[in-house]
């Protein structure tokens, strides 16, 4: 079985002009198969801002109206996404830009009211159409998939970068070996947070047991670590949490049974 590597950027590194050049050699470097998640939610709230569109957020998820669709969908589907894609054209990767609703890849279904919150067009995954997918890969080209999905009914949803990079890779896990890195500020997920060099080099669920109940792991890294072992146990190779500047390197937190 063929090794896939899907990489996820969040938002602060596609803004990070620096950072996002370095990922995105390193990302071309890589050997075989490979397929790029990315978000953008910082370049969408400054584009809201300017187009006079209010920015709402709900314990740091985004409240998607109608307008706000719009913002997004331009944002993400468009002005992120082609620019990698023409970033890792001229790196001589085959690049195509995706949301779900391109060749039906991702359906979502819309949140429903959680807590009196009603999240308006943002999207829970349904399924991935690994198969489309996987005829994409297996001729050659690179998919960059944007952070948007649709619900088979007309309409986009907004949907977290996190989510699809993990469904995604486990979808894969029946055609390949997957590996999934999640790119991040960090060099790892640290043990001391005023210690950037104070990696843990490798977290079982045991461990993260360990670790949620002593204080070490805590606030916005434990779902994405959940996140991470729930992919490891529909059967992800391995996890990787590491920074941007370093996902060719080998260095990072892995995720694992």
């Amino acid at each position: 079985m063929k090794n896939i590597t899907i990489v996820k950027v969040g938002g602060a590194v596609v803004e990070d002009e620096a950072r996002l050049e370095v990922l995105l050699h390193d990302f071309a470097a890589l050997e075989g198969p490979k397929l790029l998640v990315h978000g953008g939610g910082r370049r969408a709230t400054k584009v809201a801002e300017a187009l006079g569109v209010e920015s709402r957020m709900v314990n740091g998820r985004r409240i998607t109206g109608k307008d706000m669709l719009e913002v997004v969908t331009m944002v993400y589907g468009g002005l992120i996404n082609k620019n990698i894609v023409a970033r890792l054209q001229a790196r001589g990767i085959n690049a195509v830009g995706l949301t779900g609703a391109d060749m039906d890849v991702i359906r979502s279904d819309r949140r429903p009211v959680v807590d009196g919150v009603d999240f308006g067009f943002v999207g829970d995954v349904r399924r991935v159409d690994a198969d489309r997918l996987k005829m994409l890969i297996d001729a050659g080209v690179t998919p960059v998939m944007a952070p948007l999905t649709h619900d088979g009914r007309g309409s986009m949803l907004n949907t977290n970068a996190d989510t699809i990079a993990s469904s995604v890779a486990t979808a894969l896990v029946g055609h390949y070996d997957v590996t999934l890195v999640y790119c991040f500020e960090k060099k790892g997920v640290l043990s001391n947070p005023n210690d950037d060099d104070s990696v843990i080099e490798r977290i079982t669920r045991s461990d993260y047991e360990k670790y949620v109940a002593d204080g070490t792991i805590s606030g916005g890294m434990m779902p994405k670590i959940e996140n991470a072992l729930n992919a490891v146990d529909a059967g992800v190779r391995q996890v990787v949490i590491t920074s941007a500047t370093a996902i060719g390197s080998g260095n990072g937190t892995v995720i694992s049974k």
